[in-house]
């Protein structure tokens, strides 16, 4: 079966069941400004999961669009990726778990036809937050899984919570045998030796977790993931991802241009490539900042596999059109955007070539230095300094240094590279703090004060100027719009008056819900309109300021206090950032 027809038979099969099917959310995130990126399908929902309206109703499915790159550096194993698809169903205060569970063992079994032999599901043990999940594990034998193939574990495994506040609950969790041997007579769904692969989680989110502990939720709700890439290549019997229809082309015509033969190669390319498609098209763009700097590691790792793999890199243009016709069925905005994405990956590789070569120019330094001395080694230090302040690659490094004469020290390269991926691993982590699951009064605040900023940006800077992205956290927030200017001490002093203009003009702010076309026919103003679902909800500041957003705002401007601009600087190409906070 293939990844469309599984994607296809999901969204479907709940549409049957009630569920209105809702759009794939952008990769870049529009109103939750606390992440990189998307990287579940609840993370756009999570307003309505803490209590908003949806306007399409309590049920609800999709397809969701993720990127994660905690792991970036895995990449080019058999089984990790940065983009991946996730397939989700939502009840919102509706169903709970004893129909939640019944709708994905029948899915499981009846649409995809999986061997009740092949499933193990997992339930939650315990603690002193929250009791045994009982029910369902008694729900799951009731549908038809064995008690023998029903584990519980602690909140490692099966709890779930987005960063360290927000809503949360236990979980239960589906597993499919693969048939591989058990590594041990006590070989469970927990253990990582490969027989058992993880293919759906149900999250029974009835808590609420503050700096004070668990609370419970007004409302419980049910937030589901099946991740599509490892269903497809579980349901077609094959090894990894990279082996299905999904990325074979790709792999199949960089096995014909390579001149070397790396398998991990093969896959960090074709991985990396699809990534920075599906980014590139959502509107991301390459730069030493946050998001862009992500996409940015990922089409150079790419660049620097290609060379590994003696590939032309002028074969790029070529890659990206396999690509592109492969995915254009699941994704068409991608042929929508191929002349962009190669613009931007062209431009991109052009400017890697010539950090490697300034990246050279530094390493020759560096030897010049050891000359004449008895130091035969090259510090770690000094490799890792090449890698993260210029991009050069260590295995570039270490082939320059053996032509030299000398060894690099990798031993500590490595336990600067291992400390450097905790702080990225930590910051990627802190992205979630202060976002739409951190309700907080303050937050909340930022979030309009956004919609005020947007407002008067259009008037001081012009019509056209929108915004590309934003991060909220309780202290302060952060805007990105285009501009292709240096902002004027004049033009910040105009925005500034402007905004505390409207707030202590005390400006109501109400809420409608309407159909797409007539919220874009009154002047609501978004991003990607065409991922928003039939109904929207708008959101007005008076006569200032009209936009299509999932909330939640303050009920009159005059909540906010006053609004101070800290900073104005360049975020990436004709994009300005503006950094202020709210003094109360």
């Amino acid at each position: 079966m293939k990844a469309i027809e599984i994607r296809n038979k999901y969204l479907d099969f709940f549409k049957k069941h009630g569920h209105a099917v809702i759009p794939s959310a952008p990769l870049i995130p529009e109103n939750d400004p606390s992440v990189l990126f998307t990287t579940a399908g609840m993370q756009p929902l999570v307003p309505y999961l803490l209590g908003e309206k949806h306007p399409e109703g309590t049920r609800l499915t999709d397809y969701q669009k993720c990127v994660r790159t905690n792991d970036i550096e895995e990449v080019g194993d058999n089984r990790h990726l940065t983009y991946f698809e996730m397939l989700g169903n939502w009840s919102l205060g509706d169903y709970f778990k004893e129909e939640s569970i019944a709708m994905s063992y029948e899915f499981l079994t009846k649409e995809l036809g999986i061997p009740v032999e092949k499933l193990s599901v997992t339930c939650f043990a315990g603690d002193e937050d929250c009791p045994r999940d009982t029910l369902s594990a008694e729900i799951w034998g009731k549908v038809g899984i064995p008690k023998e193939r029903i584990y519980f574990y602690g909140k490692d495994d099966n709890w779930w919570i987005a960063g360290e506040e927000g809503p949360c609950g236990p979980d239960t969790e589906m597993f499919y045998d693969t048939g591989k041997p058990a590594c041990s007579s006590d070989c469970e769904p927990s253990c990582d030796c490969g027989k058992y692969v993880e293919i759906w989680n149900n999250v029974f989110m009835e808590y609420f977790k503050d700096k004070n502990g668990y609370s419970k939720l007004a409302k419980k709700n049910v937030d589901t993931g099946l991740g599509l890439e490892r269903m497809t290549m579980l349901l077609q019997g094959k090894e990894t991802p990279f082996d299905t229809e999904l990325f074979s082309p790709i792999m199949q015509k960089l096995e014909q241009l390579q001149k070397v033969d790396y398998i991990e190669s093969r896959r960090i390319i074709a991985e990396h490539l699809r990534s920075s498609m599906m980014i590139i098209s959502d509107g991301g763009r390459p730069s030493n900042l946050d998001r862009g700097y992500v996409l940015r590691r990922l089409i150079r790792r790419m660049i620097r596999h290609l060379n590994k793999l003696e590939i032309n890199l002028e074969e790029l243009s070529t890659l990206i059109e396999i690509n592109v016709d492969n995915l254009k069925e699941m994704y068409p905005d991608l042929e929508k955007n191929k002349d962009i994405l190669k613009s931007v990956i062209l431009e991109e590789k052009d400017k890697f070539v010539k950090t490697l070569t300034h990246g050279e120019r530094e390493f020759e330094k560096e030897i010049k230095k050891l000359e004449g001395t008895n130091h035969k080694k090259i510090a770690g230090e000094i490799v890792f300094r090449l890698y993260d302040t210029y991009g050069f690659p260590p295995e570039v490094t270490k082939e320059l240094a053996a032509e030299h004469g000398y060894e690099v020290d990798l031993k500590e390269f490595d336990e600067l590279f291992k400390k450097h991926q905790e702080k990225s691993r930590m910051g990627a982590e802190q992205k979630f703090k202060g976002g739409l699951a951190e309700q907080t009064e303050e937050t909340i605040a930022y979030h309009t004060a956004t919609h005020l900023l947007n407002a008067a940006l259009k008037q001081v800077i012009g019509k056209d100027a929108h915004q590309r992205g934003s991060n909220i956290t309780v202290d302060r927030m952060r805007f990105d719009f285009n501009c292709d200017h240096k902002l004027t001490q004049e033009e910040k002093t105009q925005i500034e008056n402007l905004v505390n203009q409207w707030i202590q003009e005390g400006i109501e702010v109400t809420k409608q819900e309407m159909k797409k076309e007539e919220a874009i026919q009154s002047g609501a103003e978004c991003m990607f309109i065409e991922k928003y679902p039939d109904i929207v909800t708008v959101y007005s500041i008076g006569n200032v300021s009209k936009e299509l957003c999932g909330g939640p705002h303050v009920k009159n401007t005059k909540e906010l206090g006053t609004f101070k601009i800290k900073k104005e600087e360049a975020s990436s190409s004709g994009i300005r950032r503006i950094k202020a906070i709210l003094v109360k």
